[in-house]
């Protein structure tokens, strides 16, 4: 715009200066001080872009650097609850070992009891005081059984102090662990505090770079445009994969087929051979199975799944390609589909973006991630949680773009999307 006016603002003057009959000296001077200018505007433009590129470098560091962040506090959280998971365990096996000793404690009482009802001496007692010599033995041995159990039961019982006393320990050393855990994702925490803290400032930062509203449209022009390049080397991927699954299926059917034909033929042989000997026919071969390629997605209008709950702050239509769903950043982003990621990278204007093909020239793209969770290649189920919101690539705040494509060509998403 600046550079327009000051080309219409030459031309008047230069209108002008004819008209007034102006020397062409001063015509001259005013074109060289105007094309002098406009070199100044081209140097700051020049400026500016790397600036921006400068920026955009840092900015991506930053994302990556919280994305990395994330994922390692969600897999301290995993390990968090696997600990406490062994705790309860522990704690549970406790119990069992309290519960046997208080048993062996009433055992124990119980044979003390006895024995002290009987005295020290019982054994000589108890075989004098037989009519004949062999009962007597039999009930000294009895006790000496009994004497044995005693034993046994206080040994028992020290066993299971012992196993107690090691459980408690193991306790103790898990919790250790556990409090070591909890220290390490706070300094985790910690780190992903600071990395946001500087990421928005660079945002900050970018923002400023291009408040002039050509530059900021160029820029998305071409961030737009990369994407559309993007989108059609994966749609051509995904056709050439498609194509290669389809003939292998076809010549699959076609091998079956021969195959079948030439177990027919040497059926129908054996056949008229059991007819001539009068013997009953042989049994039908049994139908080979053939493998037929996975089927795409079923997409329906109105059926798919929202791929996170929150406010919509922008709607599709005019220049918005898709929809902007504020969420509270670390929310669960779900595929909306079944589907296979095909792209999960940075992107510039996009940050932390995330591409799933659903087959049959469908695609949903999910942009401005904090995280990214499941890598290229991986097949997810609709529901799947693919990613978490943020506001990555300069976003001004926690919220996830979401664009429906068919074709290449976007689509309204809330049309497809289930009602709500």
């Amino acid at each position: 715009m600046r550079n327009a006016a000051l080309f219409i603002a030459a031309l008047l003057t230069l209108t002008g200066a004819a008209t007034a009959q102006q020397s062409q000296k001063e015509a001259e001077k005013k074109l060289r001080a105007l094309r002098g200018e406009i070199k100044t505007v081209k140097k700051e433009k020049a400026v500016i872009d790397n600036k921006r590129e400068d920026a955009t470098v840092k900015l991506k560091e930053a994302d990556e650097k919280v994305n990395s962040s994330a994922r390692q506090l969600a897999g301290t959280q995993d390990a968090l609850a696997r600990e406490t998971k062994n705790i309860d365990e522990l704690q549970a096996r406790q119990d069992v070992l309290e519960k046997s000793l208080a048993s062996q404690k009433v055992n124990l009482a119980k044979l003390v009891k006895g024995a002290y009802m009987t005295g020290s001496d019982a054994p000589l007692k108890v075989l004098l005081s037989q009519d004949r010599v062999t009962e007597g033995q039999r009930v000294l041995v009895q006790y000496q059984i009994l004497q044995r159990d005693r034993n046994a039961k206080i040994q028992a019982i020290n066993s299971d102090l012992r196993e107690l006393v090691a459980v408690r320990q193991a306790i103790e050393q898990k919790q250790v662990a556990l409090v070591n855990t909890q220290a390490l994702q706070k300094r985790n925490l910690s780190d992903l505090q600071r990395e946001r803290i500087a990421r928005d400032a660079l945002v900050a930062q970018l923002n400023t770079q291009f408040q002039a509203k050509e530059v900021r449209e160029k820029a998305l022009g071409k961030d737009a445009k990369s994407l559309e390049r993007l989108l059609a080397n994966l749609r051509a991927a995904a056709a050439r994969e498609a194509a290669r699954k389809k003939a292998a299926a076809e010549e699959a059917r076609r091998v079956a087929a021969a195959e079948a034909a030439k177990r027919e033929k040497a059926y129908e042989a054996r056949a008229r051979e059991a007819a001539k000997r009068g013997a009953p026919p042989p049994p039908k071969p049994k139908a080979v199975e053939v493998a037929v390629a996975p089927r795409a997605a079923i997409m329906k209008v109105g059926g798919l799944g929202w791929p996170v709950s929150g406010s919509l702050l922008e709607a599709y239509g005019g220049d918005n390609n898709g929809l902007l769903i504020a969420a509270p950043a670390g929310t669960a982003v779900h595929a909306v589909a079944d589907g296979k990621v095909v792209f999960a990278e940075w992107m510039n204007g996009y940050g932390l973006i995330s591409i799933i093909d659903h087959g049959n020239g469908y695609m949903s793209l999910y942009a401005h991630n904090e995280a990214l969770l499941k890598d290229v290649g991986a097949v997810v189920n609709k529901g799947d949680a693919v990613s978490t919101v943020g506001n990555s690539g300069g976003a001004n705040q926690p919220a996830l773009y979401f664009e429906l494509r068919r074709n290449g060509q976007p689509v309204n998403p809330a049309v497809w999307l289930q009602k709500r």
